[in-house]
């Protein structure tokens, strides 16, 4: 039990919106019996100084950083996706780099060696593939759980695959550039991309190539799959993977986890232990090596927060 509570991180994503001083941020979480937290997308400049303070005083370990983080200077709010590495846009290719690039030196500022990352999306000239599916969705009200047993969903969740894929066919090439441009960085500086799977099923890579696509940059030891829990668990609703078979693939590369669950509803980031995700088989992946974070809704309370703790104590030892 000693072991885990030490590994076991809680992400910024909780709490980080509603302060204002990154030192009290940090007390907060550590209160709660956290001894390391991930850094996420929601870092404003303004948290920086509290941060750096927390960690030179050894309050808490960094175990992650999430990208980008720190945000750039006039964005206020969570925004993982400001520059993508699928743009077509070269203006938009190098801010993507610049603000990845200061994610890295962040890293290493504050002592974490695992930057998680997303990874672009295709692009629709008109109305995308997924958003008249979720259309179709929201009509019929099917709930999320059942979806996969439904014919007319899956009729029309294929045919919004075939779309993507044929434009996945385009961006998945430049994606690749730029990640194989910016492993020189990492390697450099001795850290490791963690690449995580998505919900949205326009982001990528698609579920079913993400070990071909790791394989193609290659660089195992500074590039790596990062799981998250219920993202992966969405995509199993939709029957587009399916959980346990999808972790087996993929744990060759495995880094790290985001750990949360989601509900018969599809409403994710969820209270470990209250909804659709198999923790226990979850935990059969679990290696001394990966780096274990909550990543929780804002709108938990404080005591979801530390029933999620205890559920994962309980359900991994």
């Amino acid at each position: 039990m000693s072991a885990l509570i030490d590994r076991l991180s809680l992400s910024t994503c909780w709490c980080s919106a509603r302060h204002s001083d990154g030192y009290e941020m940090v007390e907060e979480m550590v209160g709660l019996g956290f001894k390391r937290i991930e850094l996420s997308h929601g870092i404003r400049i303004s948290l920086v100084p509290g941060i750096l303070k927390a960690v030179e005083e050894g309050l808490v370990e960094i175990s992650s950083v999430h990208n980008f983080c720190p945000l750039p200077g006039s964005v206020q709010h969570a925004a993982p996706n400001l520059y993508q590495p699928s743009a077509i846009d070269c203006r938009e290719l190098t801010l993507w780099h610049r603000y990845t690039q200061r994610t890295l030196d962040f890293a290493l500022k504050v002592g974490a060696d695992r930057i998680v990352m997303h990874s672009g999306r295709v692009r629709f000239f008109f109305y995308s593939a997924e958003a008249r599916l979720e259309k179709w969705i929201d009509e019929s009200e099917i709930v999320a759980d059942e979806l996969k047993d439904s014919q007319a969903f899956v009729k029309r969740r294929n045919r919004a695959m075939r779309a993507i894929r044929r434009v996945a066919k385009k961006t998945i090439p430049r994606i690749r550039e730029n990640y194989q441009q910016l492993l020189i960085e990492v390697k450099k500086r001795g850290l490791k991309l963690c690449l995580e799977n998505r919900e949205s099923m326009e982001e990528m890579p698609i579920d079913g190539e993400y070990d071909d696509f790791l394989a193609s940059l290659g660089e195992p030891e500074h590039a790596g799959y990062w799981h998250d829990t219920g993202h992966a668990q969405i995509k199993h609703q939709l029957g587009l993977l399916d959980h346990r078979e999808h972790l087996e693939k993929m744990s060759p590369r495995l880094a790290g986890f985001h750990l949360h669950d989601v509900s018969p509803e599809g409403r994710d980031h969820q209270v470990p232990g209250s909804g659709t995700v198999d923790f226990k088989m979850i935990s059969e992946f679990v290696r001394p090596e990966h780096t274990l974070v909550l990543e929780l809704s804002p709108g938990l309370t404080v005591e979801e927060v530390a029933a999620s703790r205890d559920y994962i104590l309980a359900t991994f030892s």
